[in-house]
């Protein structure tokens, strides 16, 4: 039940969380002052009825006499008829020596729960023949005490049925709960109006949206919204700037990959066609082999498009690993290309932030896309290092961030051209005909992903390239 409320609650609408937060609040403090009128209504109906109570209380007291040697009371008739009248019941009264010799009245009116002080009056609540009773009790010492009398005080009663104080107090809680009720919905209706008004920018901005186009990507306008309300539509924004970008991005892909594959395709078709016009032997095998050459290139091609397209959108997915490890198994892989072409592919040790070399270096990155990166720039260097050349592949870290670096004593790059490459199919100018300018690219976009770079600059010492993915450290990035 709790977990399908909860449910039920977060897809509610602003109207159904304001209803569900707010009528439970005003309908328990309505109740509470319900509860504090009719408190109060008991306590003003007391008031008034206990001063008629007090005035037949002292009517009695001022027609008892002990002039003749005993005690007379000459009762207020016409007064009791009056008091009968705004009680709207009976009423009953007791007088009654402390002697027990006079008696006069209802002889079994609850007494009162407490002793009485001489001279001051006292009010209470009581039970009388199955009927809820207000009574007055009021003690006094006697003017003169009757002859041969030990009873030096009299005790004065006088009650009345609380049928009128409640008939009064339940029409005052019937009156405040209808004023209560009718306030109750002017606040509900005041700030449901108030709230459609707040929310009337939410509604058109809605609608704004809604019509908008499926390719529609710019920028939401945030005039006329609320103050709180601008920070969603900028990070809308940003969101859909960012989706633009990427969008984008992936258009510009998708038209060089199309072409790119496209350029294979019709290479690989106008070599069949080739061989099916040849017939000497020798002519359709020269054909073959370029057309298996071809379709190696289209087979690189393809893994570097796949593997370009992975680094802009998989989802980086960083742990800590030993870059050592990681060098010898790019190392490895490659081997075989550099001993075809004479290459002493090596590796240096990694360096710590103090320099001292063959340490663990562990950094933090995600592992597979880091190996796709220096497996491209190590790669690349082989197909651009004349044979009998050295390449040194290694990694360095500090409190910074760490790096990937792949040396070469190849012909290197200008200044110009390594400020250009790393964008897509962009290729030096001493690139041979087995390269596709994707290399770099995917090593740039890795190192993005990252937070990092991608540098190129010149090797210290002679000619060559020196290549390098750095990345920070996200503890203190």
């Amino acid at each position: 039940m709790v977990r399908s409320s909860v449910a039920w609650l977060r897809r509610a609408s602003l109207w159904q969380r304001l209803a569900l937060l707010l009528l439970p609040a005003l309908i328990a403090v309505t109740g509470i002052e319900l509860w504090r009128t009719r408190h109060d209504a008991l306590a003003s109906a007391n008031a008034a009825y206990d001063r008629s109570l007090l005035g037949a209380l002292k009517s009695i007291d001022a027609n008892i006499s002990t002039a003749s040697g005993g005690l007379s009371v000459e009762l207020p008739y016409t007064m009791f008829e009056f008091f009968e009248l705004t009680a709207s019941g009976q009423v009953f009264f007791r007088v009654a020596t402390s002697d027990g010799l006079v008696e006069l009245g209802s002889a079994d009116l609850p007494a009162p729960p407490a002793s009485l002080a001489l001279g001051v009056p006292a009010f209470y609540d009581a039970e009388y023949f199955g009927e809820a009773v207000r009574l007055a009790a009021y003690r006094r010492e006697l003017d003169r005490a009757p002859a041969r009398s030990a009873g030096r005080s009299v005790l004065i009663q006088v009650g009345e049925s609380t049928r009128s104080r409640q008939e009064f107090s339940t029409r005052f809680v019937r009156s405040a709960a209808l004023r209560d009720a009718l306030v109750l919905a002017l606040l509900v209706f005041g700030t449901g109006a108030a709230l459609a008004a707040a929310l009337r920018p939410l509604s058109r901005l809605a609608r704004e949206v809604e019509a908008r186009k499926p390719d529609d990507l710019t920028r939401i306008a945030d005039t006329d919204l609320p103050a709180d309300v601008r920070p969603l539509v900028a990070a809308v924004n940003r969101q859909m700037s960012r989706t633009q970008d990427l969008v984008a991005q992936q258009r510009q892909f998708l038209d060089d990959a199309s072409h790119q594959l496209r350029t294979h395709l019709t290479t690989l078709q106008m070599q069949a066609d080739y061989a099916q016009r040849q017939h000497d032997p020798l002519q359709v095998r020269a054909a073959l082999d370029a057309l298996g050459t071809e379709i190696g290139r289209a087979t690189r091609s393809a893994q570097q498009l796949l593997a370009l397209g992975r680094s802009d959108t998989v989802a980086v997915a960083p742990a800590a690993f030993e870059l050592a490890g990681l060098l010898r198994e790019v190392a490895v892989d490659l081997l075989p290309q550099a001993r075809a072409k004479r290459i002493d592919l090596g590796i240096q040790a990694p360096d710590d932030a103090a320099g001292h070399a063959h340490v663990e270096l562990v950094a933090v990155a995600d592992r597979a896309l880091l190996r796709e990166a220096l497996t491209n720039l190590v790669a690349n260097a082989i197909a651009y290092t004349p044979a009998e050349g050295t390449i040194t592949v290694f990694a360095a870290g500090d409190a910074a961030g760490w790096s990937l670096n792949v040396e070469d004593d190849g012909p290197g790059l200008g200044e110009e051209e390594r400020a250009q490459l790393g964008q897509r199919f962009r290729r030096g100018a001493r690139a041979g005909k087995g390269g596709f300018g994707l290399g770099l690219a995917i090593a740039r976009s890795i190192a993005q992903r990252h937070g990092g770079e991608l540098r190129l600059e010149a090797r210290e010492g002679g000619s060559g390239l020196h290549a390098i993915i750095w990345w920070p450290n996200p503890g203190t990035a």
